[in-house]
């Protein structure tokens, strides 16, 4: 009996260490923003339709591995906010946003790349982390009518 309840336990242990990552952390399911740096003075946040620069830089959350930077080529990244021409992890966890302000974005594969991964980069269903920076934001002007 003693063997059957330990035997079960390193089944079902493994398994569940497989689910969480290597390091036993568990896979989020929802997008999580932590801000880092927050700039003493922040006039104008970043919404839908404004056009941002963002300095990133991507690791898969299972094991930590970087996958993209910015950085490392020395261009941030150009998009119009909450249009669809990023992941949706972006154009949410970007949102409100302060020029120079620092995220660290976790974000759930439903909200990535989903089922379908991303090349041989990223994986099918796999969660990622971003940390980011805004480092340019045009912030469209709405006309009154």
């Amino acid at each position: 009996m003693k063997f059957f309840n330990w035997l079960s336990f390193a089944v079902f242990g493994a398994a569940a260490a497989n689910a969480n990552g290597a390091d036993g952390k568990v896979e989020p399911t929802e997008l999580q923003i932590e801000t880092t740096f927050m700039p003493e003075s922040c006039p104008n946040k970043a919404q839908s339709g404004d056009r941002i620069q963002v300095h990133y830089t991507g690791t898969l959350f299972s094991n930590g591995n970087k996958f993209d930077s910015s950085l490392d080529r020395g261009q941030p990244l150009p998009l119009t906010l909450g249009v669809g021409q990023v992941i949706k992890g972006w154009d949410e966890g970007l949102k409100g946003m302060c020029l120079y302000e620092k995220r660290k974005l976790t974000i759930p594969s439903h909200m990535a790349y989903g089922s379908r991964g991303f090349g041989n980069v990223i994986p099918p269903n796999s969660a990622l982390v971003f940390t980011v920076e805004l480092v340019g934001l045009e912030p469209v002007r709405h006309e009154e009518l």
